[in-house]
């Protein structure tokens, strides 16, 4: 089974970061009852002093190099991955798509009725190069912007209800799309480092709300230990 990371700069992450994505795979070694490959066509941290994903300084020393590929960027949200997605998984054959997206298109592109659009674009691009891929998908998680401006936060939680229905629509036997919940412990006082980015906390919780919402409902794995 091929997993692909998908989603924006908490996602790729920055130099020095552990990233949610090594806490996922910690859970799969530790969980997965069977092969498993991470796949994507990116590999890097976004370094900030050089404007572009092109560090390899993650943390933790025993994150494997195939382990690090995703399919994720520092401002990118589904407006910018809708069109990527099929060749990404055409080209890595992805089974299994976990994405986190939204808050960049909410916050600079897109309002939430046409970054709805753009999911359901996504979609349709992934099942053209997979007709039997599965997605879970994150709704947009705290945000310290969301705390402290009403009319985005309204944009935000509007946002998340046309997630729950696109995903409800869209849903198949064929190709199942499965919402996760927003870890009801997650705060950016804590989870963060900067109110939006994850700290150590804040990864673990990420990679909990995937991996519980994979044994969930289609029995992948276990429940995360946090």
């Amino acid at each position: 089974m091929r997993f692909l990371f998908v989603g924006d700069s908490m996602t790729i992450g920055c130099p020095g970061d552990f990233t949610w994505r090594y806490r996922m795979w910690r859970h799969l070694e530790a969980s997965f009852g069977g092969p498993y490959e991470i796949v994507g066509p990116r590999d890097a941290l976004y370094d900030p002093a050089a404007g572009a994903p092109v560090s390899h300084a993650y943390a933790a020393p025993d994150f494997p190099v195939a382990a690090r590929r995703h399919l994720a960027g520092w401002g990118e949200g589904w407006l910018h991955m809708a069109p990527l997605i099929g060749p990404a998984v055409a080209e890595s054959r992805a089974d299994v798509l976990l994405v986190s997206l939204g808050l960049i298109d909410l916050g600079f592109y897109t309002d939430a009725e046409q970054t709805a659009a753009n999911v359901r674009a996504f979609v349709e691009g992934a099942r053209a190069a997979n007709p039997r891929v599965r997605m879970v998908c994150l709704p947009v998680i705290p945000n310290v912007r969301a705390e402290t401006d009403a009319p985005f936060a309204a944009e935000v939680n509007r946002f998340n209800e046309l997630l729950a229905k696109a995903v409800a629509d869209l849903d198949s036997a064929a190709s199942p799309l499965l919402l996760a919940s927003v870890p009801a412990s997650y705060d950016i006082h804590r989870d963060t480092y900067d109110g939006t980015h994850p700290g150590v906390g804040g990864e673990h919780k990420l990679a909990a709300a995937f991996a519980d919402a994979l044994h969930g409902a289609w029995e992948l794995g276990t429940r995360y230990a946090l």
